[in-house]
């Protein structure tokens, strides 16, 4: 039998709902945009560089320095977005390329590997039981914010520029501008989501950015898998939910002491739930049907 622990069930909703952030960039890149993106793998470090920077080096406030850092996870991905559409570079490449390059600069912007943050202790009620209340409130307001966004009018053109490219341009619609504006936006989201997670554990770190493209396309079609997303409003709450499912599926796997498994093997576990929520999604209606983009909403 499996038992977790008070604290140990807060913290999994909390990073749950932090790579719940995560999954809906990769929602808005992977579905909306049908744009394989793999900035995220540097994009995420990069927030959480920039907010360590900014609190520990400069003295900003915590939410001034977390919206900041979503700003230069905007930039990564405008760059990505930018070398495919200006330069036809095929967009996996493209965001290999920037996730690279990132690995150095968020090793010049920390000057160093990893960078300590001081976690604030001064609420009378304990920061395990406070914190994972101001994510979910944080991550609500985000959700909202992405489902008004994509019923604008500039969504609609996203949404239609990532349905069908060649009938968008054909009405009016600038594809190109499109793709910059959404992997912008997804990878603001995932360097906002990397800014919390170096503040909830208390340091940035160059490395914590490998395999998050993984963890966002596994919430993104568990989600999905379990909850039919056929409007925008539901979908981002699918992406929710998948993340949520996911950190609690990886929390029990670790905990269950008979199945010898390690923290070492969260990356094994991960690999092992997508592939079978693939394989059930593929005994049902085809593999490829949860990474495809969602329709009118």
């Amino acid at each position: 039998m499996v038992v977790m622990s008070l604290y140990e069930f807060l913290g999994t909703v909390e990073i749950g709902l932090v790579f719940g952030i995560v999954a809906l960039g990769a929602f808005l890149s992977f579905r909306i945009l049908g744009f394989p993106d793999l900035t995220v793998e540097g994009s995420f470090p990069l927030g959480a560089a920039v907010v360590a920077t900014l609190i520990v080096g400069w003295g900003w406030n915590p939410w001034a320095a977390t919206f900041a850092a979503a700003g230069a996870g905007f930039c990564a991905g405008f760059v990505t977005a930018y070398l495919n559409v200006r330069f036809n570079i095929l967009h996996i490449l493209a965001g290999i390329l920037l996730a690279i390059s990132l690995y150095s600069i968020n090793l010049r912007i920390m000057d160093g590997p990893n960078k300590p943050l001081v976690v604030f202790e001064g609420w009378k009620t304990p920061a395990y039981m406070l914190s994972p209340i101001l994510i979910l409130v944080v991550v609500v307001v985000i959700k909202v914010a992405l489902d008004l966004f994509l019923s604008t009018g500039i969504g609609m053109g996203m949404r239609a520029a990532g349905a069908n490219p060649a009938m968008a341009a054909a009405n009016g619609i600038d594809v190109g501008r499109m793709k910059l504006i959404g992997i912008g936006l997804a990878n603001a989201l995932t360097a906002f989501a990397g800014a919390l997670f170096a503040q909830i554990f208390g340091a940035a770190d160059a490395y914590m950015g490998i395999g998050v493209i993984i963890v966002g396309l596994a919430s993104v079609i568990v989600g999905m898998t379990i909850v039919p997303s056929r409007t925008i409003r539901r979908a981002t709450f699918a992406c929710l939910i998948g993340a949520l499912l996911y950190r609690f599926a990886v929390a029990l796997a670790l905990n269950a002491g008979f199945l010898g498994l390690k923290a070492s093997d969260v990356q094994l576990v991960t690999a092992i739930l997508v592939a079978v929520t693939l394989m059930v999604q593929s005994s049902r209606s085809g593999i490829g049907r949860p990474l495809r983009r969602t329709g009118s909403k």
